[in-house]
């Protein structure tokens, strides 16, 4: 088949299985004429021609204009109207729509086919001059913005202009006389801003269109998208064109947009607003505030204009069984768009319903229970990486609140930050570490990369369903929208409510369960997770194979951790615990000491400390395994710089001042993450590993002594060699034996290595004779294996994703083709020694789903993430399991 494929009147050329070819609009358009749902008649320009489009230079082919003309006449029969007929014209609507759903980001077209000959044919079969004058004046705006790239702007201010003049709030209150002279100001600014007048042929008009969706792929705003969620820039869009049905030919005609469950909280109740005389783009663009669906909702909400239960029950009886049917269909929550015309129902759109990470449990959990889907499809169902939305806390409900705005929950979560008025402000602060909340009249897709960089999201317009709150939702953003109290003045960079006024800079917290807008910061609480929450990871952790640990290096990490399931320690960096103040002097006597002895003299101040650090662990991870690495920085990280600290140095080791200048000076590096550090020191200076080992076992039998044994792992960072590992196990092992004899007792314990060096992934056969575990020290086998600074790499690497060097970023998610074939060798050859041998990855990869999936793949016997990824570990590790089947 070519690239063009029918929906409706009886036809499906396609399906829902189609959607890498039809994109998803597309596709479900076909399954819902496919299963006699009511869908106006269109044709579908597959995501096969978005890159031909691109590599012929952004032109279409005969052949492609051949198959469009098919298209056209389909709809043409189904609907008995001719496109560009001047007495009863076909009208049409021209969409996007790729695979993956990018809600806002990608361009539409309304009411294509309107000239100057078919308005009065518009009008004439219609019977209503005013709804035909406000389509073309409408369409103009549209086409002049999406097509033309006109300024969206003077078109608004011209509408805003012919109101204000007569006195008007509302653009229903213009009559066809009025929308009949702003068609006239809307056509003089078309010629003067583009230098041609408006094109009036619809076969025109029908190829600029089809052209500007599919260059609004490769827009900004869909770059930012895509960059955030992972959507690759060769899938391409689908072009949908449909005939237009009306949803502002008079008050038996309404449009809507629609979820089968609540996307905020996932309740099993229909959540949507709708707009009667009006069209889709005023629901979602936010420029209206839409009304509520079901009576139940306007009650809840205290709103008084009525539902559209109450005021369309026979169409709503329709709509309601419609819901029904899909969700069966799909097995899934679905997110619909819908027009009414003339009392009318008609389908415009079905496709997943974005959802918050508790929405997303809830319906997964729900429909599982019910027999909908497995509760493999269940755990398959929700995104790990959404879990973070729900594993930070939200507002003390007993603190108190300045409420000074309230609008509609759009988002859930809550946030307190700085305000700031437009996107790139947001942006930057961020990058500064500000917490901001980005409060906007409307947001539009242009402030993308604000929203992602904000902490929340203020709007004074729209709905529930409007840009902001779709964006915010599929972000895990809180979001208010809808303010309709709040006056914002991006220009003057300042709010005004209820006499109050904030300035950019001024704090702010918002709640997205409750809708409200507060002076100030309010305090927050830790989350419950109980639940949906627990009856999913219940069925997820009967599912996975990997075991699930975290790096922790204090007691409240780790209890924060084992509170969210971890099973254990797979990182604990003992470098941290050298840095507290009270112990920072004995730590540089220690370094700056000139010989063993005067080493010596400092570890033994820092032996009980040490020990009591790895006791209050131990005590946490009771009857777990603990992976403790050895020091490892470079020794320079510790030295004084300050004449003080080396006046204290000087007091606490009797040494001369200039004496311990020379010596820091003597232990300077040019490369000191190539240098001196790991187990490095240890090969130099053993005394340090053995003060270490020491402590471990006496605090591992001080625990034992009350209760479980905990069951160290101690890991010597940075080998390159078998030798190497040898000689640090044999300290270990020296200072067990000292230990159980001087107790009287003994606990079980591994030795083994953290594989961070690639010599050390290539030998891994030969150190596995002398290591009892491996674990991936993935962020520093990152960079030593593609030679990149993961501090200074900022500089370049979004440019390098953005080029397709690199798929993604290397230290979020592991690169699986370089870094990730060193994995599988050492895996592979250090089984291959040591059949037995524990494999185990800790780097901050250890949290990312994508990396997970690829440690179950080569057989990890676990991941280990830091404390709030624990969860997300969990499920991916699952969903993994489930992949590998």
């Amino acid at each position: 088949m070519g690239y063009v494929y029918r929906f409706g009147g009886g036809v499906s050329d396609g399906g829902r299985g189609d959607r890498n070819l039809l994109g998803g609009k597309g596709a479900n358009l076909a399954e819902m004429a496919s299963i006699g749902l009511p869908v106006p008649p269109g044709f579908t320009i597959s995501t096969d021609f978005c890159a031909v489009y691109y590599d012929e230079g952004r032109s279409f082919p005969p052949a492609l204009r051949a198959e469009v003309a098919t298209g056209l006449a389909h709809i043409e029969r189904v609907t008995a109207k001719r496109f560009g007929d001047a007495s009863d014209p076909l009208l049409v609507s021209v969409r996007s729509g790729a695979r993956a759903s990018m809600p806002g980001m990608m361009d539409t077209v309304l009411n294509l086919g309107l000239n100057d000959a078919t308005v009065a044919g518009l009008a004439a079969a219609s019977g209503d001059e005013r709804f035909a004058w406000d389509s073309y004046r409408r369409f103009i705006q549209m086409y002049a913005d999406v097509v033309l790239e006109l300024d969206h702007g003077a078109f608004e201010e011209a509408l805003e202009i012919a109101k204000e003049d007569r006195g008007f709030t509302l653009d229903t209150e213009l009559t066809a006389a009025h929308l009949k002279a702003l068609v006239a100001d809307y056509k003089t600014l078309v010629e003067a801003e583009w230098g041609k007048p408006f094109p009036q042929d619809p076969h025109d008009q029908l190829w600029g269109a089809v052209g500007a969706v599919f260059g609004s792929w490769q827009s900004e705003r869909a770059k930012v998208y895509r960059r955030l969620n992972d959507i690759p820039a060769d899938w391409g869009t689908a072009v949908n064109v449909q005939a237009m049905v009306f949803g502002n030919m008079g008050d038996t005609s309404a449009t809507g947009v629609a979820f089968t469950r609540d996307p905020s909280t996932g309740a099993d109740a229909f959540y949507g607003e709708f707009l009667i005389n009006a069209q889709g783009e005023d629901v979602v663009a936010g420029i209206r505030t839409p009304q509520y669906l079901t009576r139940a909702a306007r009650e809840a909400a205290g709103a008084r204009p009525a539902s559209m239960e109450e005021a369309m029950p026979a169409v709503y009886g329709e709509l309601a069984q419609v819901f029904a049917t899909l969700e069966q269909h799909y097995r899934d929550m679905q997110d619909i768009e819908f027009t009414v015309e003339r009392g009318h129902l008609w389908m415009l759109q079905t496709r997943s319903g974005k959802r918050t990470a508790k929405a997303a449990l809830k319906i997964a959990v729900d429909m599982a229970e019910a027999g909908l889907i497995t509760r493999e499809e269940a755990i398959a169902r929700v995104d790990p990486a959404a879990l973070d939305q729900l594993l930070h806390p939200t507002l003390d409900p007993g603190a108190p609140r300045d409420v000074i705005a309230k609008g509609l929950p759009a988002s859930p979560g809550a946030a307190s930050g700085a305000a700031v008025f437009d996107a790139d402000t947001a942006e930057k602060w961020a990058a500064e570490g500000k917490a901001v909340i980005l409060v906007r009249t409307e947001t539009s897709p242009e402030d993308i990369h604000g929203m992602h960089a904000a902490r929340g999201i203020l709007t004074a317009r729209g709905g529930m369903t409007s840009h902001a709150a779709v964006v915010a939702r599929g972000m895990g953003r809180p979001c208010v929208s809808g303010v309709g109290s709040l006056a914002i003045s991006a220009k003057d960079k300042v709010m005004r409510v209820a006499g109050r006024e904030v300035k950019e800079g001024g704090l702010l917290t918002i709640d997205g369960a409750t809708g409200e807008v507060m002076a100030g910061t309010v305090p927050t609480v830790s989350p419950e997770l109980s639940g949906d929450f627990g009856t999913l990871m219940g069925w997820a952790d009967a599912l996975r194979r990997m075991k699930v640990r975290t790096n922790a290096d204090t007691p409240n990490d780790a209890q924060t951790a084992r509170d969210f399931g971890a099973e254990g320690i797979g990182l604990c960096r003992t470098e941290h615990m050298f840095f507290d103040n009270a112990r920072i002097t004995a730590v540089r006597q220690m370094i700056l000491a000139s010989d063993e002895a005067g080493r010596r003299a400092a570890l033994d101040k820092l032996l009980p400390e040490q020990r009591a650090d790895f006791a209050a662990i131990f005590e946490v991870m009771a009857g777990l395994p603990v992976t403790i690495r050895l020091l490892d920085p470079p020794l320079h990280e510790f030295l004084p710089h300050e004449e003080a600290e080396f006046a204290e140095v000087a007091r606490a080791s009797g040494l001369d001042i200039e004496q311990l200048k020379r010596r820091a000076a003597e232990l300077h590096e040019f490369n000191p993450m190539l240098g001196h550090r790991g187990c490095r020191l240890g090969v130099t200076y053993p005394e340090i590993y053995e003060m270490q080992a020491r402590a471990i076992f006496e605090a591992a039998l001080d625990v034992a002594s009350r209760g479980d044994a905990p069951v160290p792992e101690v890991m010597i960072p940075l080998v390159a060699t078998r030798r190497e590992l040898e000689l640090m196990k044999a300290v270990v092992d020296r200072a067990a034996q000292a230990v159980f004899a001087e107790r009287g007792a003994t606990v079980d314990y591994l030795v083994g290595t953290m594989i961070e060096l690639p010599r050390a992934a290539l030998k891994a056969g030969e150190i596995a004779a002398a290591a009892q575990f491996f674990s991936f020290g993935t962020n520093d086998l990152t960079q030593t294996t593609l030679g990149i600074s993961r501090d200074d790499a900022g500089r370049f690497l979004g440019a390098y994703v953005e080029q397709g060097i690199f798929v993604k970023d290397p230290f979020v998610s592991l690169d699986v083709d370089g870094v990730g074939e060193l994995v599988r060798l050492a895996a592979e050859r250090g089984r291959a020694t040591r059949a037995a041998i524990k494999l185990g990855i800790c780097g901050e990869h250890g949290g990312d789903p994508a990396s997970i999936a690829f440690c179950e793949e080569v057989g990890l016997d676990y991941v280990s993430a830091s404390p709030y990824r624990v969860p997300i570990a969990r499920l991916a590790a699952a969903q993994a399991a489930l992949a590998k089947g």
